[in-house]
């Protein structure tokens, strides 16, 4: 997916603890982390996605794109959503989808 940041494509990274605990460190801690996964993409600072406290990015994202049924919340970890190049959300996928799998999604909108 990275290759396709010359063409304008960006993945952004937001940890969340709310999933099972599996973000239980700082943001220093997190960052190093998944520099073994060689990350290159912007991680920001962890946030809530969900509930009261829920970052208002993930506020706006969820209401733009419910998820399955109607659901409003985001279910776990690695839930991915798509942004035009006109800042509209026009996908969401759950976890279990990969990145690579999007990817002819990513490279439509990338033809626009």
């Amino acid at each position: 997916m990275e290759a396709h940041g010359a063409k304008g494509f960006t993945i952004l990274g937001f940890p969340c603890n709310q999933f099972g605990k599996q973000e239980p460190g700082t943001n220093d801690e997190i960052k190093e982390f998944v520099k073994q996964y060689n990350v290159s993409f912007p991680l920001f600072d962890k946030i809530n996605v969900n509930g009261p406290r829920a970052h208002p990015l993930f506020k706006w994202l969820k209401a733009k794109l419910p998820g399955t049924l109607g659901t409003k919340g985001v279910k776990w970890n690695f839930t991915k959503f798509l942004i035009n190049k006109k800042g509209i959300p026009v996908g969401r996928y759950g976890p279990p989808t990969e990145p690579k799998d999007i990817e002819e999604d990513i490279l439509k909108l990338l033809a626009e």
